[in-house]
């Protein structure tokens, strides 16, 4: 299944798309600042981006913070975001998600991540918080292969 196309700006007001990541494998978490799930798996996600960076993987962190605290607004929810993302030391680009990206998504419960294969296939998805061996073995599998490849290797069944 091809991953939901999607053009959202970071909280510093960049523009990224799903579609500008193709060829790249991408880890999709979302997540809100207070959420003790993802304040958990935060670290690993860290780590997963510096270590697999140079091998092709984007990390993409998509707050849903304005729906999670029931904020007015966007700009309530940067001014969350901005200085957690700082704190936390958060090297890969923080989107701010909306209604939209919540449904086209599913997003039902925080925190979430899907891994979308070289191809732009979701390979895997992750309800709550993450096993990190298990995730860390499925980004191995994803990276070593081939964009021409057809399926995703090891992954969970979405």
């Amino acid at each position: 299944m091809a991953a939901p196309a999607f053009e959202l700006r970071d909280a510093t007001g960049k523009s990224i798309s799903v579609s500008s990541l193709h060829g790249n494998v991408v880890l999709l978490n979302f997540w809100a600042t207070e959420c003790g799930g993802c304040r958990t798996e935060l670290p690993y996600f860290i780590e997963f981006d510096h270590k697999y960076r140079s091998k092709g993987l984007r990390t993409l962190g998509m707050s849903i913070d304005v729906i999670y605290e029931k904020l007015p607004g966007l700009a309530e929810s940067c001014a969350r975001v901005k200085p957690f993302v700082r704190d936390h030391q958060v090297r890969y680009p923080v989107l701010m998600g909306d209604d939209a990206m919540v449904a086209t998504y599913y997003i039902d419960a925080l925190p979430t991540t899907y891994l979308i294969d070289r191809g732009g296939r979701i390979a895997a998805k992750y309800v709550g918080l993450v096993d990190k061996a298990d995730v860390d073995g499925n980004l191995k599998a994803l990276l070593a292969e081939r964009e021409a490849h057809s399926g995703p290797a090891d992954a969970r069944p979405v």
